[in-house]
């Protein structure tokens, strides 16, 4: 196992090394073509110490039924089923971190319709309790993409350059199905206020454990089968026509309507951004609104990067056409 890890404060192992109990949040909606197989995924863990936090918003086809169904076999203590907040699936995962209800050691976001390799828990927490418990911790990793079958069609892109909040301002580094974290992380996840629009909870994630100076480890070798298919709300970021949609999103300003989301959003915790990040976080806001010369000097001076050269280069024809 390949790990690209960041920090900007003292890691240290935790005084209780034996594994704890997993809230495993999975945001469900008309899910059911796939979401057996996932549920089946889950109880195959390894690690058997695990509760599902299953949050439906709105589904009108079998999902629930299926649930229920696995709740009954599992008992109420194993599978919880709650209501969402209909306001799509990033508010709907940030939902289940607000409940009060939600008490654990570690927590595991989980797609429908994915399907976990059986020690995708085991090995996020045999890095997470190495990590000091009060210092916001982040596990994710590459992704094997599977056809709607389940058959092996590719891997999501290799990122090798280190975590950072330099990445994570424009790039997310890993999906969401894949990432694992402790509680210290959940406390700042849960402290975003309701009311704003999240673009995705794994950037945000990623965003705001960076910023705060917690540690992420980034692992090269897949841990979850990321399924594609016509009904997928992200795509897998891999391939020409993924490249391609990227390219015309941000011609088109969506790129800078996720970057004022995301902005607006992290001014709330402005103040426990780290000072580095702070005064990062400052050089890029004033590049978007500065001229052409002074934007580029910002960004570069900023140090805000993505994990490719051609992702880096992209940004760079953005940020010369203020799409950034």
């Amino acid at each position: 196992m390949t790990f690209s890890t960041f920090s900007l404060s003292r890691t240290a192992p935790s005084a209780e090394v034996v594994p704890k109990n997993v809230a495993i949040l999975m945001s469900t909606f008309n899910g059911e073509a796939f979401l057996a197989e996932q549920l089946d995924s889950l109880i195959a863990q390894t690690h058997p110490h695990w509760t599902i936090y299953a949050s439906d918003d709105g589904s009108c086809d079998a999902t629930l039924t299926i649930l229920q169904d696995y709740r009954s076999r599992l008992g109420e203590d194993r599978l919880v089923i709650v209501q969402g907040p209909h306001r799509g699936f990033a508010a709907n995962f940030l939902s289940l971190l607000r409940r009060d209800d939600l008490q654990s050691r570690y927590f595991a976001f989980c797609d429908q319709d994915d399907f976990w390799n059986p020690d995708h828990l085991e090995r996020g927490i045999a890095w997470l309790q190495n990590v000091a418990i009060d210092l916001p911790a982040l596990y994710c990793s590459r992704t094997r993409l599977i056809d709607v079958r389940g058959n092996p069609i590719g891997l999501s892109p290799l990122f090798c350059r280190p975590p950072s909040f330099e990445n994570a301002l424009v790039q997310s580094i890993a999906g969401g199905n894949t990432m694992l974290f402790n509680d210290a992380t959940r406390e700042l996840l849960r402290q975003t206020p309701s009311d704003e629009h999240i673009i995705s909870h794994d950037w945000w994630a990623y965003l705001l454990v960076t910023g705060c100076g917690g540690v992420v480890a980034y692992e090269s070798e897949p841990t979850v089968g990321y399924r594609q298919h016509e009904k997928n709300l992200v795509g897998s970021n891999a391939g020409v026509l993924e490249r391609a949609t990227r390219v015309r999103k941000m011609f088109q300003g969506t790129f800078r309507s996720w970057m004022d989301a995301n902005l607006h959003a992290l001014a709330h915790f402005r103040n426990r951004l780290t000072p580095h990040n702070r005064q990062t976080l400052q050089l890029f806001e004033e590049a978007r609104a500065a001229g052409l010369a002074r934007r580029l000097q910002l960004i570069r001076q900023s140090g805000v990067h993505r994990q490719s050269l051609s992702g880096t280069l992209g940004l760079a024809a953005a940020a010369i056409l203020q799409r950034i």
